[in-house]
């Protein structure tokens, strides 16, 4: 049965971060593509925007896959772990804890799951 709950919470959260990723890429999924994406993170100072927004999606594309998959798991797991660092220090921390007021507590629970799951490994159901 862990296995198969590792198998939950590695798609869940590796393809919620894969279509993050697609969104701060291409616009799907209601994004706002790179341009769109890269013109929030210049207004908060996070420059330059554009080159920022690529990496993020990337970050979360590839982190997602890779953790969703159960390959590479640790490289997906950073990724992840640090797209989320990155939105604290960036965006959440200065709102507190509290994800209603816009805080770091999601983000926080995030990093928690990712690195979690790349200490415990990806479990028996894995790509290949």
């Amino acid at each position: 049965m862990m296995d198969l709950g590792l198998l939950i919470i590695r798609l869940v959260i590796g393809l919620t971060f894969a279509a993050h990723g697609t969104q701060k890429l291409f616009g799907w999924f209601g994004g706002y593509g790179l341009k769109g994406t890269g013109g929030w993170l210049d207004s908060i100072g996070v420059k330059p925007g554009v080159l920022m927004a690529l990496l993020a999606g990337l970050g979360e594309l590839v982190g997602g896959l890779l953790f969703a998959a159960g390959v590479g798991t640790w490289i997906g797991a950073i990724l992840i772990a640090f797209t989320m660092l990155i939105a604290i220090v960036k965006v959440h921390g200065q709102n507190g804890y509290w994800a209603t007021s816009n805080g770091y507590e999601y983000n926080l629970a995030l990093i928690a799951v990712a690195i979690g799951v790349a200490l415990i490994g990806p479990g028996a159901y894995v790509l290949f």
